[in-house]
């Protein structure tokens, strides 16, 4: 039976640490989100943001564009936040409206400030192993392990899904251990295959119930990024967890894992990008 790798206990004591960092130092961080549109998860994904930043002591400030704003705007709007000296950090809540370049928008924000780690520059630190701001699901994951003392050293790691907000940087942050690393996507002819000698396995594809028991190894470690919703509209992630969790030697459940790693690592980035400053 696996050990269930609980995220939301994890991620509380992240914050009460940071917390203490930012009363110790004397800090003043504040961060900045961006919202544009209706969209719903997202507005939940805002709240928990900012009800973090009241708990580590980070000022938030909102900015609520409609879904009608024009890519000028946007960008006007996130110049206008790399000048503020009093902002830390600057986070663009996706999706955005359909019509808007997202990456464009990830590009303007500037690096010292992109505490979600998507402009482009922390993206090439991340490749090549220098500082800069890592995305925060995979930068959670990465506490995560270390926090169980799970070794990723040789170790044959399967992540499924390649999105540039989860799959391609975790890929780089199991690099960076010494993983052997392989990507799944859409277009992979065999996921059974590829999946059946994994030591770890990442689920980030978005899907309900698309790993089963039978693609996973006695033992394997397995990490869910998923967020579903089954028939009675319950959260779910990615993988079939009651089948799985007999099989693996670690789990993360949803919801209660990656998601709470994610809001922590976040003010985690703030915090540091404040004290950069």
């Amino acid at each position: 039976m696996a050990e269930i790798i609980n995220g939301k206990e994890l991620a509380k004591e992240i914050r009460l640490n940071l917390k203490e960092i930012v009363e110790k130092e004397n800090l003043s961080p504040k961060l900045a989100v961006i919202l544009c549109g209706d969209d719903e998860a997202s507005k939940v994904y805002v709240r928990n943001k900012s009800k973090a930043c009241d708990e580590v002591g980070i000022e938030f400030e909102e900015f609520l564009l409609p879904s009608t704003t024009t890519q000028k705007e946007l960008l006007d709007l996130i110049d206008k936040l790399n000048q503020d000296k009093e902002i830390d950090g600057i986070l663009l809540q996706s999706p955005i409206p359909k019509g808007l370049n997202i990456e464009e928008a990830f590009e303007k924000i500037r690096p010292e400030k992109d505490v979600d780690g998507f402009n482009p520059y922390n993206v090439g630190k991340l490749c090549i192993g220098e500082d800069g701001f890592i995305p925060c699901t995979p930068y959670g994951i990465m506490k995560m392990f270390e926090k169980y003392n799970i070794n990723l050293e040789g170790k044959k790691a399967v992540i499924v899904g390649r999105s540039n907000i989860v799959g391609k940087p975790m890929a780089q942050c199991l690099l960076s251990k010494n993983a052997t690393v392989t990507i799944c996507h859409s277009r992979t002819k065999d996921l059974k295959e590829e999946l059946k000698d994994a030591d770890v396995v990442i689920a980030a594809v978005g899907k309900r119930n698309v790993i089963k028991a039978d693609m996973i190894k006695e033992g394997a470690v397995v990490i869910d990024v998923g967020m579903n919703r089954n028939d009675e509209g319950k959260l779910c992630g990615d993988v079939d967890f009651e089948e799985i969790s007999e099989k693996a030697s670690f789990i993360t459940p949803v919801p209660g894992g990656v998601g709470p790693m994610t809001v922590a690592m976040l003010m985690e980035n703030v915090v540091k990008a404040c004290k950069n400053k």
